[in-house]
């Protein structure tokens, strides 16, 4: 992949400064991000070449199935296509909000089981963790020096954890989470990070970071800016999975379904998952989300329309729909449980997965730090 190899860069998204926006305008921006992202996933099919994805995961707890159909199917896909793929374990920022790390080598093994089992190739994707490559934290340096408090206290996911403390002060790793997570995407110079909608402002100030070190310092040495402008490829079409309790599936809830699991207890999981009082099942995202849950969840599984499902339960209640949700995901699941307890049983290949992968990484990391260096003209 050329460096800052990307399809013509749209300047209207998140290149400018990091305003809070009106809703017409947040609604605009997010209009032209669908837009463009539609155009990208088209160019993933003819020109893979042209792009580098970074994508992963907080090993904060084990992988759930709302991973495994709102990323990892998707991750799988752009890697078969022949895209240069980095999939980081984002270990670092287990204490952003935390404090500590928990078994972290345990989830971080687990998580990596997962991957493999999924399709995820070691030899096509490289599999790394933050703690093992410092040239990518040693960029937090610089980047700070680009945006501002304000800048980074306007962040919709710092705003939130602020709002959320419950007057505990925000660590500084925490305000600068933004910052870490532009460092992430452009250690590595990839143009393009699979994200769901509520993401969007961390691309746009990864862009904003790049646009400015160019401004500051990346022309000094070179005719093209040092770092390409990322991209956002929105996943719109996969719905969200909510948990059991019928609200947005987290693993701080305990309302999840692990990949892990056995198909018992998954089993038992469903048994215990929320409807409501109507015996008779319509597929009503609106006014029955509970059920439109569950449903969807056995359509993902059977590649089957959602309201087809429905129609066929009728008056069968909340007990056939949960038999056959249950059947159709231990289904689904069955090949990549065996997969994935294989892998788990084999630490000594996972450690190996992972070290060559912070190698590679490392490598690149080291290659982009000697660019940002040489712009910085901080070469003695």
């Amino acid at each position: 992949m050329s460096d800052n190899a990307q399809i013509d860069t749209d300047e209207t998204l998140g290149d400018g400064t990091l305003q809070e926006p009106t809703p017409i305008e947040a609604q605009a921006t997010l209009d032209r991000w669908v837009t463009r992202s539609a155009q990208i996933d088209r160019a993933l099919e003819t020109t893979p070449e042209k792009f580098r994805v970074l994508t992963g995961d907080r090993p904060t707890g084990n992988l759930h199935i709302g991973h495994y159909f709102g990323s990892l199917t998707n991750r799988v896909r752009i890697q078969n296509l022949g895209v240069d793929t980095m999939v980081l374990l984002a270990d670092y920022q287990v204490i952003t909000d935390r404090d500590g790390v928990g078994p972290i080598a345990e989830r971080v093994y687990s998580i990596v089981s997962d991957y493999l089992a999924a399709g995820i190739d070691p030899t096509r994707s490289v599999i790394f963790t933050h703690s093992a490559i410092p040239a990518l934290n040693q960029l937090l340096l610089p980047f700070l020096s680009l945006v501002t408090d304000s800048e980074l206290r306007r962040n919709p996911t710092v705003k939130a954890e602020l709002e959320d403390t419950g007057g505990r002060a925000m660590s500084g790793l925490m305000l600068t989470y933004p910052v870490h997570q532009a460092a992430d995407i452009l250690f590595c110079k990839a143009n393009l990070v699979p994200v769901g909608k509520d993401q969007l402002p961390h691309i746009e100030i990864t862009r904003v970071i790049a646009r400015r070190f160019d401004e500051r310092y990346g022309r000094a040495v070179a005719t093209e800016p040092v770092f390409p402008m990322a991209d956002a490829l929105l996943n719109t079409n996969a719905a969200m999975i909510l948990g059991t309790d019928g609200t947005k599936m987290s693993k701080s809830k305990g309302n999840v379904i692990e990949l892990g699991m056995t198909a018992d207890e998954t089993a038992k999981a469903l048994k215990k998952a929320v409807t409501d009082s109507d015996r008779h099942i319509t597929y009503d995202p609106a006014n029955r989300p509970a059920v439109a849950n569950l449903l969807t969840l056995a359509g993902l599984c059977l590649d089957r329309d959602p309201a087809d499902i429905a129609e066929e339960i009728g008056d069968g209640g909340a007990g056939m729909l949960k038999k056959i949700v249950t059947e159709a995901l231990n289904e689904r699941l069955r090949e990549h449980r065996a997969r994935r307890a294989e892998y788990a049983a084999d630490p000594a290949y996972l450690h190996s997965v992972i070290a060559e992968g912070n190698e590679k990484a490392n490598a690149i990391a080291d290659a982009t730090l000697s660019d940002v260096r040489e712009a910085m003209k901080m070469v003695y």
